[in-house]
């Protein structure tokens, strides 16, 4: 567990009631909560290296806001880092998606690639999601806690509760924020 490193996960667009409108008040309350996380995590915890894991939704947004934040001078030491689940897994994405995808791969300070074709999918997003929270020292998830929808998210929050990390949530239909410590 590395303390000054977070993992952020989140559901993609279709689980939110804007879908892709990102112009939604909803939406920008989930990003403005999302910024406000990082700075705390920065400032008060140290963390300077950042997870996300190259989805559409809350991956992308959360890369977007911390090469952002690095450009201001007090921020400047954010590295972000991407851990994609296998090569081509953005093949099926629009141009838009896929273009700001590359932008934030190109801006990174390190891209992985964690898993292979030739294992399910759904294999390689479970390893990308550990690969992640096994470098963490912080958890931060666009979640609801709901444990009856079944979801990478979940699953990923899940393992870091086992891992012992602290988590920040942000509830997906509300923006609001709550914080589980790990139990000692």
């Amino acid at each position: 567990m590395n303390e000054c490193v977070c993992a952020i996960t989140g559901h993609r667009p279709s689980r939110f009631k804007f879908k892709y409108s990102e112009d939604y008040s909803l939406c920008k309350k989930i990003k403005r909560a999302m910024f406000e996380q990082f700075k705390r995590l920065y400032d008060e915890q140290g963390v300077r290296r950042y997870y996300v894991g190259g989805a559409l939704g809350v991956d992308m947004w959360a890369g977007e806001i911390l090469l952002r934040l690095k450009e201001q001078p007090e921020y400047s030491e954010i590295q972000l880092k991407i851990a994609l689940p296998f090569e081509g897994h953005d093949t099926d994405w629009e141009d838009r998606s896929r273009s700001r995808m590359s932008f934030l791969i190109r801006h990174s300070a390190e891209t992985v690639i964690v898993g292979n074709k030739e294992a399910p999918p759904a294999v390689n997003y479970r390893r990308r999601n550990e690969y992640m929270v096994d470098r963490a020292g912080y958890l931060l998830a666009v979640y609801d806690n709901d444990r009856s929808i079944r979801s990478g998210t979940g699953m990923t929050v899940n393992y870091a509760r086992k891992k012992g990390l602290p988590i920040t949530l942000i509830h997906p239909d509300k923006a609001t924020i709550s914080k589980e410590k790990p139990e000692r």
